[in-house]
């Protein structure tokens, strides 16, 4: 109980701060006061271009490369069994007919 009061005392105190003072009319919250905000939006602009660009040419190198293609797998006879017809005809729906 007592700590609340003191708190809430506290807080009162730093709520009556003079508004002609430097601290009550400048709020900065976690900016810096010394930096200019139109430096800092170049240079992120500039990081973010050559970003971009970095990974096109990263993107373009590693497509360009060849990868490794693994061997087919064994036709096994069981794997394209077909119990009764398709009512679209014997083959399968996007297979070439043959008839």
């Amino acid at each position: 109980m007592a700590s609340a009061m003191v708190r809430s005392g506290v807080f009162a105190a730093l709520r009556r701060a003079p508004k002609n003072s430097p601290a009550a009319s400048k709020r900065t919250f976690s900016s810096s006061a010394g930096h200019d905000d139109a430096y800092e939006t170049a240079k992120w602009e500039k990081i973010t271009y050559a970003g971009i660009v970095g990974c096109t040419i990263l993107g373009a190198i590693n497509l360009s490369k060849g990868h490794p293609h693994s061997e087919d797998p064994p036709a096994y006879p069981y794997l394209h069994i077909r119990n009764k017809e398709f009512p679209w005809g014997p083959d399968g729906l996007f297979e070439v007919k043959h008839h």
